[in-house]
């Protein structure tokens, strides 16, 4: 399952890739079986646990029989960043282009652990709760009775991801003229869409005046 990059659009940036998988944490989990592959939808917390990528860590509904299938097998979680349409209107010779499709997105391959322990579980589950109760002016926290979360807690499955590669595409208009990229961006900043406005702010931090994106 692997991830169609031209030169033009490979991300090596480390902390790039990282931000991507922070800054949109809810990702799409694959995971190879016949007739066809399990895939789930879940929030992954990149954790940095262990050389040279560290680990995603996340968990199911011990209902969704996608956990029984992840053990001996590498599975794929998918990030998508930014994305937005581009017309070629937007270029300086609009008649010698198509219209295309902005993008970011990082491709997560390792194999997965399964948490057994309780303990661990909860913990996993306090990671989750952290990042998104954190910033919040009352934040929820785990106050109900011990019986009640401890059944919470039995109700699903979690598992570590070690990550073994990671694929990042950044396909931010690299391949086309310094005009060109400029106006991009200013066409996207106009447009009413959040993701257009988000497409743009990765386009002017992460695709350089030479084409390709920024490595560290």
């Amino acid at each position: 399952m692997s991830l169609y990059t031209p030169g033009h659009f490979v991300a090596h940036e480390r902390e790039a890739i990282a931000r991507l998988m922070r800054d949109n944490p809810f990702a799409t989990l694959v995971t190879p079986a016949l007739p066809e592959p399990w895939i789930t939808h879940a929030p992954l917390l990149h954790v940095a646990d262990r050389e040279p990528h560290g680990s995603l860590l996340g968990h199911v509904a011990r209902a969704n029989p996608h956990w029984r299938h992840m053990g001996g097998v590498q599975s794929i979680a998918v990030f998508h960043g930014p994305h937005a349409y581009i017309s070629p209107s937007w270029y300086v010779a609009p008649s010698q282009a198509v219209p295309t499709w902005n993008f970011a997105a990082v491709h997560v391959a390792g194999g997965i652990e399964l948490i057994e322990d309780p303990a661990e579980t909860r913990g996993v589950l306090d990671l989750l709760v952290a990042r998104f109760e954190g910033g919040r002016p009352e934040p929820w926290r785990f106050t109900m009775p011990a019986p009640q979360r401890d059944a919470m807690v039995g109700a699903i499955v979690a598992f570590r991801l070690v990550i073994q590669r990671i694929d990042a595409k950044f396909k931010l208009s690299q391949n086309r003229p310094r005009d060109d990229r400029a106006r991009v961006i200013a066409a996207l900043q106009a447009e009413p869409y959040p993701e257009s406005a988000a497409t743009a702010a990765w386009m002017a931090t992460y695709a350089d005046p030479n084409g390709g994106s920024r490595t560290s």
